[in-house]
């Protein structure tokens, strides 16, 4: 959904980069710069900045954590866009979305750009446990409600591990690389959303 759905040159993720290093800051009582260097060693081994503070550092103030990291007003630069409404409903097949943020914020993204009734599901966070990609687990809970295999359901994001996650369980994902900022990536990559029709032939 996140820089997949509108451009990453928008910012969000940036200033949502720059809130989660506020909080984890303030939490673990420590400064910026060692806590973003525990938090970038951490994110390695966990979906999220949420499941490591929660499974390491003893955290449990959920509501409040998704109340910073997405406030009100986040998404006031994002406008409907009819062209990618339409874009979607004219794929040949269903589309849903699997974020790793809460549900308020997916539907907020979702509302913003004028998507509502596109998507047949949207999978997010707290629907499978706060465990969000790359977990398998996270994986399996959309293909399950979807009533699909990993090989029938082809998977796009922006961020490699994300993308690399699902591969690795046999599945067909494709990054979203905007900005060609991962030159490198040994698989399949696009730079528009629009590229997509190539794959669903």
């Amino acid at each position: 959904m996140d820089n997949t759905l509108y451009s990453a040159d928008y910012g969000l993720e940036d200033r949502f980069l720059e809130r989660i290093g506020e909080f984890t800051s303030s939490f673990l009582g420590m400064g910026r710069e060692e806590s973003e260097s525990l938090r970038r060693e951490a994110i390695t081994r966990y979906g999220t900045t949420l499941e490591w503070l929660i499974a390491e550092k003893g955290f449990t103030d959920i509501d409040n954590y998704f109340a910073c990291m997405h406030p009100e007003g986040e998404a006031d630069c994002l406008a409907p866009n009819p062209e990618l409404r339409q874009f979607l409903l004219d794929l040949p097949c269903p589309c849903s979305v699997l974020t790793n943020s809460p549900c308020f914020h997916a539907e907020r993204i979702i509302k913003k750009l004028g998507l509502e009734g596109v998507f047949r599901h949207i999978f997010h966070i707290e629907s499978n446990g706060l465990r969000g990609k790359p977990h398998g687990s996270a994986f399996m809970a959309a293909l399950d409600t979807l009533g699909l295999k990993v090989e029938e359901a082809l998977f796009i994001d922006d961020t490699p591990r994300y993308v690399n996650g699902y591969i690795l369980m046999g599945g067909k994902g494709i990054l979203l690389d905007e900005n060609d900022v991962y030159k490198n990536y040994p698989y399949e990559k696009i730079r528009d959303l629009r590229e997509l029709t190539q794959f669903l032939a």
